[in-house]
C-alpha cells in the first residue's frame, strides 16, 4: 500500500547506513521514548530504563498517516535536541537485529522524517550504545511553537490510521508512569486539554 504522504526522502539507504553502522557484530539496542515503549512490535530479550543526555522528548512532530491526516495533522513524539530524556532500550539478539530494524524501518521510517542516531544511553548495569529515532528541528514535519489552543485543537480531532493524537499522548503517559518516568511537560499538556491546566 502507498504512504499517503510521500516520503520527504528515500528511507532504503538511510536502513543501509544503520545497519552498516550497527555491524551485525553484536546485539542491536534500541532507544524507546514514546509509542515504542509500550507497543514495542518486536521481541527482545531485555528491556532496561535508560537516560539520554544532550535530547528531550516532545510533541512537537507532525503526523499525517498514523496520528492524523494531510488535511489535519496530528502529533507524535519526535526527540529533539537539548536536556535530557528517560525512556527504554531494547536488546535485540544479534541474529534477529538485521529483521528487527527492517521492521522498525517500515514502521518509524514511512516518510523518512526521523534522522536515526546512536546514542549513549545511560542504564543501571552501564551505558549502551542504541539506535534512536531524533528530529531536527529545521526538519518540515517539525511544529515549532504551538498555542495552548493549538493543542486543543489538535487533541480534540486529530485521528490517523492508529487511532487519536490524544490516545497516543495518554497511553505514553499511563507507561512512563508505570516506568515510573515523569514527563511534567506531558502532564502539564494533557490537564490543558482536560480544561484544568
Amino acid at each position: 500500500m502507498r504512504p499517503l504522504v510521500q516520503p520527504v526522502r528515500d528511507p532504503a539507504p538511510m536502513l543501509e547506513k544503520a545497519l552498516q553502522e550497527w555491524g551485525g557484530h553484536g546485539d542491536l539496542w534500541i532507544f524507546g521514548y514514546g509509542s515504542l515503549i509500550w507497543k514495542p512490535d518486536f521481541d527482545y530479550a531485555e528491556r532496561r530504563p535508560a537516560r539520554v543526555h544532550g535530547w528531550h522528548r516532545a510533541l512537537k512532530m507532525w503526523s499525517r498517516i498514523n496520528r492524523g491526516t494531510p488535511e489535519r495533522p496530528g502529533l507524535v513524539f519526535g526527540l529533539l535536541s537539548g536536556g535530557c530524556c528517560q525512556g527504554m532500550v531494547f536488546r535485540i539478539p544479534q541474529a534477529s537485529g538485521r529483521e528487527v530494524l527492517t521492521r522498525l524501518w517500515q514502521r518509524e521510517m514511512v516518510t523518512a522524517v526521523y534522522d536515526p542516531r546512536w546514542l549513549t544511553c545511560h542504564t543501571t548495569h552501564g551505558p549502551v550504545t542504541a539506535l534512536a529515532f531524533t528530529l531536527s528541528r529545521s526538519s518540515p514535519s517539525h511544529t515549532g511553537t504551538l498555542s495552548e489552543e493549538e493543542y486543543r485543537r489538535i487533541f480534540d480531532g486529530a485521528c490517523g490510521i492508529y487511532g487519536t493524537t490524544l490516545d497516543y499522548a495518554e497511553r505514553t503517559l499511563e507507561e512512563l508512569r508505570r516506568m515510573n518516568i515523569r514527563d511534567r511537560h506531558l502532564e502539564r499538556l494533557l490537564r490543558l486539554v482536560r480544561g484544568k491546566g
